[in-house]
Order: structure tokens, then C-alpha cells, then sequence
């Protein structure tokens, strides 16, 4: 079950573990009913129960998990649940955006454009975990500059389980190779570009159009056909 992606993000060994747990979960490879036992997890990662305890009470309020006695069983994450995260992130993204770009951003949209030259090395480096990470920041950059509390709040309440299912499609694009990779590049500049024109009605349709976009690798990832 160890695997050094968990370590990456996580500021504390539960946040870890659940990483990981919540990886494997929302991939498949820990399957929908299965039981999680407090004491093999601890095993296996070769720590105490107490930072597993913290990774399945993390997963347990995500609604992955339900917790039992000395362990959990597995709920899982459904295509239906998948598409309806991506739902609350397109009303997320689509308010901020409107509010962000009614002015001048310029040094947003050049930080916004270094995110995907790391992008683009992340990939020469054949690594996609990074390369999720730097598409995380690219839209945690806009959220973050609206500077508004509770939106703010809503995204951080859901941005494990989102930075976990865009890993899982980014593993899925890597396997398209530099021909998928380079159109999730340029989907990006695109953006960038409409964001760039302060017009409402353009950066509308371009967030709609790359969400769009976007559910295409998601039902190719999570097993739908398109």
C-alpha cells in the first residue's frame, strides 16, 4: 500500500496516509464495500493507529468511508458523485472568474502562465503527479484571488478529493502521450487568453468550454462512455 505519492502533499502523517487511502479508493484499487482495518493500515505504512485513526475520520467526512469499530468500510466514490464535484467547481470557478477579471490582472495572468511552463516541464520529466499539482495551483490561483471567505471555504472543503481525481486523469492523459499532454497545455493558454480580454460573456463560455472539455478525460478515467 506504500507508495512515496502519498508523502507529497500531506502536511502531517494522516494527511498522508489519507492521501493515499483516498487514491486508492477513488481509483478502484482499494474496491467499494472492502473493510479498512486500523491495525493492517498501521502495518503496512509501519506506524502507530493513532495518524491512521486521523486519515480515516479525514475520509469518513468526505463521505468516502463509514467508519466501524477499530477500522471502516468503503463507500466510494460513483461517477455520478464525480461529475457533481466537477459541477461544484465549474459554479466556483465561473463566479470567481467574473469577479477576478472585471479588472486588471496582469500579474495573475503571468503567474498563471508560468504555472503551465511548469506544466509542461513536469511532463518532459515524466511526472505526473507534479503535473497535477501545477494544474491544481492554476485554478486554486484564480479561486484564491477573489479573495472571498466562504467561497474560499466551500473550495478548500473539497479540493483533497478534487486534486485526487485530477491525478487519476492525469495518469489517464500522460497515457495519450505528448499529443493529449499538449492539448491540456493549450486548453490552458486558451484560457489564459479569454481571461485576458476582461470580457464577461468570452470568459463565460471559455470556462464552459473547458469543463466541458474536461468531463471527456474524466469519463475516460472513471470508465463512462463518451
Amino acid at each position: 500500500m506504500k507508495n512515496p505519492e502519498t508523502w507529497l502533499r500531506g502536511t502531517s502523517l494522516g494527511e498522508g496516509i489519507a492521501h493515499e487511502l483516498r487514491l486508492q479508493i477513488i481509483s478502484g484499487v482499494i474496491p467499494i464495500g472492502d473493510t479498512l482495518s486500523e491495525n493492517r493500515i498501521a502495518s503496512e505504512f509501519g506506524i502507530s493507529r493513532s495518524p491512521v485513526r486521523e486519515a480515516l475520520r479525514t475520509l469518513a467526512s468526505e463521505g468516502l468511508i463509514e467508519l466501524e469499530r477499530m477500522g471502516a468500510r468503503v463507500i466510494g466514490l460513483s461517477l455520478k458523485e464525480v461529475e457533481e464535484l466537477y459541477d461544484v467547481r465549474y459554479l466556483i470557478e465561473s463566479f470567481v472568474q467574473q469577479h477576478v477579471f472585471a479588472q486588471d490582472q496582469s500579474e495573475l495572468i503571468t503567474n498563471l502562465r508560468q504555472t503551465v511552463e511548469r506544466m509542461e516541464l513536469a511532463y518532459k520529466h515524466h511526472d505526473p503527479v507534479e503535473f497535477a499539482h501545477q494544474d491544481l495551483i492554476f485554478h486554486e490561483s484564480i479561486i484564491t484571488e477573489a479573495n472571498h471567505r466562504r467561497i474560499l471555504h466551500l473550495w478548500r472543503s473539497i479540493r483533497p478529493i478534487v486534486s485526487t481525481v485530477m491525478l487519476i486523469t492525469t495518469k489517464q492523459i500522460f497515457l495519450g502521450g505528448v499529443t493529449a499532454v499538449q492539448h491540456v497545455m493549450e486548453k490552458h493558454l486558451q484560457f489564459i487568453q479569454e481571461m485576458e480580454s476582461y470580457d464577461a460573456s468570452r470568459i463565460l463560455s471559455a470556462t464552459e468550454h473547458y469543463f466541458n472539455d474536461s468531463r471527456q478525460t474524466l469519463y475516460l478515467s472513471f470508465g463512462k462512455k463518451v
